[in-house]
């Protein structure tokens, strides 16, 4: 675990995650009493797993492990939490990838999807701000014109990053406004174009009509836009996030996520069972207020956090 334990990131997961390591450790204490594990203790072990929000795949596998004959002889909690944090790793290590700016002919589009209170446009400046970080041009759309409050703090993030932002009418009409932010993006030399869009799952009709006419739109401009589709998930909803990926699929075609506000919950394990059900690539993940607070996480250190089997 070398250096990584000291860096101010691996801080933040260690509180960001302190809730659900907690969880899940009140949830597996007291069930390791015998020195071999027999059916009736790994049905519990798997509960505990299960109710710590991981998934049941993952508490299967887990469970799976536990039950090999090298345990034969029994295993202390420790041993238990290095089985459950290699099982975490081996689930997020194919779906922990940041967004990465590739597209030719610039800019990257990045349509920005969730309900409203996920902290969608929160993430949105966060996402900015990581790509200012490294170097490259950033334009805000507020494709949102269902909030006047969306367009006004993503007015504000703007001004405070120094990113241009193209923004239309409350009620106006969110393919336009793209649209033109698209065209302005192309003139200026800008790399990455970030749209928020409505966040209305009540009528999935209307949002899906919409999506679908802003991907018109941006296919007339560049054929392979949008580049990329990301959910944004509030972690503190836990097991409803799931179907929220679910739904969100099928009406938007997500391309990958990312999960705010897991310092605020003792849920986290649902990024776990997201990766487990979905496959889909998880961009960043959120673990504080502050602009610095979403970064792509690193498999190993996250799993051995959760897992309790880093108590640095």
């Amino acid at each position: 675990m070398s250096d990584e334990t000291n860096t101010p990131w691996h801080k933040k997961l260690l509180g960001g995650f302190r809730r659900t390591s907690e969880r899940l450790s009140e949830n597996l204490t007291g069930l390791v009493t015998k020195s071999k594990l027999d059916a009736e203790s790994l049905d519990d072990i798997e509960d505990a797993l299960i109710m710590s929000d991981l998934g049941p795949a993952t508490a299967r596998r887990i469970r799976e492990k536990l039950s090999d004959s090298r345990y034969e002889r029994g295993i202390d909690e420790a041993g238990i939490r290095q089985v459950v944090a290699d099982e975490i790793q081996g689930t997020l290590s194919p779906v922990a990838k940041p967004l990465d700016i590739i597209a030719f002919p610039r800019p990257q589009v990045i349509l920005v999807i969730g309900v409203n209170g996920s902290g969608k446009t929160t993430t949105i400046a966060k996402l900015a701000h990581l790509f200012l970080e490294q170097d490259y041009g950033v334009m805000l759309a507020a494709g949102d014109t269902f909030r006047a409050a969306a367009i006004g703090q993503l007015k504000v993030w703007a001004e405070r990053l120094g990113v241009p932002i193209v923004t239309g009418t409350e009620g106006g009409d969110a393919a336009g406004i793209v649209f033109d932010a698209v065209k302005q993006a192309t003139e200026t030399g800008i790399d990455v174009l970030i749209v928020d869009t409505a966040g209305r799952l009540q009528n999935k009709r209307e949002l899906m009509d919409e999506l679908a006419k802003i991907r018109r739109v941006l296919g007339r401009l560049n054929p392979a836009s949008p580049h990329d589709v990301v959910l944004v998930l509030d972690a503190t909803t836990g097991q409803n996030a799931l179907s929220q990926i679910e739904i969100f699929k099928e009406v938007a075609g997500v391309t990958g996520l990312v999960m705010t506000k897991l310092d605020g919950t003792a849920r986290g394990g649902v990024l776990v069972a997201a990766a487990e059900k979905f496959g889909l690539p998880i961009h960043a993940i959120g673990v504080g207020e502050t602009i610095e607070d979403l970064r792509p996480f690193d498999p190993a250190e996250l799993a051995r956090i959760i897992a309790g089997a880093d108590k640095a």
